[in-house]
């Protein structure tokens, strides 16, 4: 239809041109003496036209003709560009389907190309570390590395990913560092971070670091918890011998992560060893009146250091609700025994005793029956815990 169209429409002009042509009596008279040259105004219109035409397209040819070896040289590195590329494509490919050693090598022929040297070199050096080929590995980043400008976070973050798989976290933890200064803080940055300063048993850093992983949804509420709680554990277990020392990071600990049932059971006992047993108990209590724990209950026996009264109160409260808790049994016990109230003491461990032996309950029985002199008593439960403790 576009072609019935351009061809009506030449139609026409011609028709047009024919009809302006045909009413034209103009001349023109050329005169170069001797000679005398008349002309149509027509055949001069015509041939002025015919004339500039050719002049362009000589002009055009001329140019084309003295651009060719520019156009031949752009030819030339458009097909090296396209193949560098298409190089560096199988380079990928072949890592990511295990082909290490091709991918070296499509790496090795995509380098050639500066646009894409950086990629290729760290494509190779991937390659060249999953094949545990070091030599290889250390020559492919240096030659990253000659590219600094435009590859340098690349290769900061490939080298501390394979210092990690490697299992050399101080050299990852370097490289780390390096990114850090630069301001270089993302996701991926982050989980690296964590990963090298709990290998490194740095807590304060792992505790820091997780807490941003969180913040950037980048961990969920249970992986979080899981390493937070292993960092305060790992860290209080550190300070396990300064008992201001525990006290002080105890306080430092925020409230929100204090609601982990599973922390604070396990950090009650390294706060009761160094006496600092009664920072625990608001903690306790809290999540205890929000959800009744049997083993929680327990540890509050060990937290009521010069408050035992008071204690043995609320207690005494909680038991009227679970009157049959052998968890909250023994830790009335030892609050009896702190008191000074032998005769509960003795009521309390025994109950708890009969409703889920164990090795602390038999050694409270025995300390308590030594007290009150009854030692052949004390001896039977020392016999039953060492007893229960080699079970």
């Amino acid at each position: 239809m576009r072609a019935l169209i351009w061809l009506i429409g030449i139609f026409a002009l011609a028709a047009g041109v024919a009809m302006l042509a045909s009413v034209n009596d103009g001349y023109v008279l050329v005169v170069v003496p001797p000679w005398r040259i008349q002309l149509s105004l027509n055949l001069l219109i015509v041939g002025l036209i015919v004339a500039f035409v050719s002049a362009y397209a000589v002009l055009r040819i001329v140019r084309r003709t003295m651009a060719l070896p520019g156009r031949v040289v752009q030819y030339r590195e458009r097909r090296r560009k396209e193949k560098a590329g298409r190089a560096l494509r199988d380079a990928l490919r072949a890592l990511f389907e295990g082909r290490f050693a091709q991918s070296v090598k499509f790496a090795a022929a995509a380098f050639g190309d500066s646009d894409n040297r950086s990629m290729a070199a760290l494509v190779a050096a991937r390659a060249a570390h999953a094949m545990r080929d070091d030599t290889r590995y250390r020559i492919w980043l240096g030659k990253s590395a000659e590219q600094e400008d435009e590859s340098r976070v690349a290769r900061l973050m490939t080298e501390a990913e394979l210092a990690v798989e490697g299992r050399r976290f101080e050299e990852a933890a370097e490289r780390l560092e390096n990114l850090r200064l630069a301001g270089h803080r993302h996701i991926a940055a982050l989980r690296l971070s964590l990963r090298v300063a709990s290998a490194l048993a740095r807590w304060e850093e792992v505790l820091r670091t997780a807490r941003q992983l969180h913040k950037h949804k980048a961990l969920s509420e249970d992986q979080v918890r899981s390493v937070l709680r292993r960092a305060h554990l790992e860290r209080l277990r550190e300070l396990a011998g300064d008992a201001d020392g525990l006290a002080a990071y105890w306080r430092e600990i925020p409230a929100d992560e204090l609601n982990d049932r599973r922390l604070v059971e396990r950090a009650v006992p390294y706060l009761a060893e160094a006496g600092q047993g009664a920072l625990a108990r608001r903690t306790l209590e809290r999540l205890l009146d929000a959800e009744w724990d049997s083993g929680l209950a327990r540890l509050y026996g060990y937290c009521c250091e010069g408050d035992a009264v008071d204690c043995l109160a609320r207690g005494e409260k909680w038991l009227r609700m679970y009157p049959k808790d052998a968890g909250l049994l023994f830790a009335l016990g030892r609050l009896c025994l702190n008191a000074q109230l032998w005769g509960k003491a003795q009521s309390y461990l025994e109950a708890s005793l009969n409703l889920a032996p164990s090795v602390e309950t038999h050694l409270a029985l025995a300390g308590l029956l030594e007290r009150l002199e009854r030692a052949d008593e004390a001896q039977a439960h020392y016999r039953a815990a060492a007893q229960r403790s080699a079970a």
